[in-house]
């Protein structure tokens, strides 16, 4: 009786150890991957359209990629990059992996700003 209860506490311990293992594996696993990081494109005078970052408005922006790219202008953007053309709608994101873009607005007045944004 002793030696099947010591068998079965042994059995019971090595399942828990097991079962507790693989529970941290699964959580490991299904970690979430980190989302991209948000540009925000915002329409401000003078110059049309801008970057906003941290609550000042730049002309060109260098950020660690992949990148969210927000449209909150009055029109759409037209972003021109490695990958060639892309139309970013108001309202809309745009997702953007590694290069050099070029951002103007469909229509756009010649004095408007060309926004230059690198995705490192």
């Amino acid at each position: 009786m002793k030696k099947s209860l010591i068998v079965l506490l042994a059995v019971s311990a090595m399942l828990v150890s097991v079962a507790g293992v693989a529970a941290a594996a699964s959580r490991h696993a299904t970690a979430p991957k980190s989302a991209p990081k948000m540009v925000m494109i915002v329409m401000h005078d003078p110059g049309c359209h801008w970057f906003s970052v941290g609550g000042a408005y730049k002309t060109s922006l260098s950020v660690k990629g992949p990148v969210s790219l927000m449209n909150m202008d009055e029109a759409t953007l037209k972003v021109a990059g490695p990958k060639g053309l892309q139309l970013d709608r108001v309202g809309k994101k745009v997702f953007l992996g590694t290069g050099t873009y070029r951002i103007t607005m469909v229509g756009q007045a010649p004095d408007d700003n060309h926004l230059k944004l690198v995705v490192r």
